[in-house]
């Protein structure tokens, strides 16, 4: 599944929310030296428990994220952001 997210660096503390049809990620790491990908990536993994890959959107605050999760299994994850 490709899902696509808008994160926001340099925030207080991580969190997820979903607004808009979209995923809101905070993010505590700066952007540069990759840092803030890094925190994602290992974040949104672990909150998950799945893998999770950026597709597009390497320096971007937008970017499209490929999960392997079903349509459920996403389902599930947005009701408990709710």
């Amino acid at each position: 599944m490709i899902l696509e997210i808008t994160v926001v660096p340099n925030s207080p503390k991580f969190s997820v929310s979903f607004k808009n049809g979209r995923l809101k990620v905070m993010l505590v790491s700066e952007p540069e030296r990759n840092q803030a990908n890094i925190e994602l990536i290992q974040n949104l993994s672990k909150l998950l428990g799945k893998r999770v890959k950026i597709v597009s959107g390497l320096t971007s605050k937008r970017k499209k994220l490929a999960v392997d999760l079903s349509e459920g299994e996403w389902a599930a994850f947005v009701a408990g952001l709710e």
